[in-house]
């Protein structure tokens, strides 16, 4: 176990340094929107790569930041029963989700997408927008995101493990939305 959460320590640092990242395109993407827009009137130009970037920056941030996000427990929950009982149900929860749910989808979503790059990238698949950038890069975060979202799935699997033997202390608490 100890040789499996130093491996879960480091899926948890890559992807803290990815989600990282992928706040700063938050900022890229709101200079290069603003920037478009004060070309845009000002001088009456626009090209359609700007957008496409800002589409790509958008694609970016959500793929490669849900493994953060994950990684911080503030990824969105279905409560029916999960704020009602105690850490250790919420730990056998949480493990069920990831076998069942997370982990499977997010390896079958990585496998379904890589023909989908691979394809792109041999073709050297272009935006057909005029100015338009190539599309084998968004096709790629696509499988990255996944994987990377099913690799953090397979760290929190292991700290949920460690957490019900005893080894790790788990923070299960959950807040209601205020809806």
């Amino acid at each position: 176990m100890s040789a499996l959460l130093k491996f879960s320590a480091l899926i948890d640092r890559v992807s803290e340094v990815i989600g990282r990242f992928s706040g700063y395109l938050v900022l890229a993407c709101c200079m290069i929107s603003a920037g478009n827009a004060c070309v845009r009137y000002l001088f009456n130009y626009s090209s359609n790569g700007w957008l496409e970037i800002q589409w790509y920056l958008f694609a970016f941030i959500v793929l490669l930041g849900a493994s953060h996000t994950l990684r911080l427990n503030e990824h969105v929950r279905v409560d029916l029963i999960y704020g009602a009982v105690s850490d250790r149900v919420r730990l056998w929860i949480d493990i069920l989700g990831l076998v069942i749910f997370l982990i499977p989808a997010c390896l079958y979503l990585a496998w379904l997408s890589w023909p989908f790059f691979t394809v792109s990238y041999a073709q050297g698949e272009m935006s057909s927008n005029a100015g338009g950038l190539i599309r084998w890069p968004v096709k790629l975060i696509i499988v990255s995101g996944f994987a990377l979202l099913a690799l953090q799935g397979l760290s929190e699997l292991v700290k949920r493990i460690a957490g019900l033997r005893g080894l790790l202390r788990v923070d299960t608490t959950y807040e209601k939305p205020l809806q």
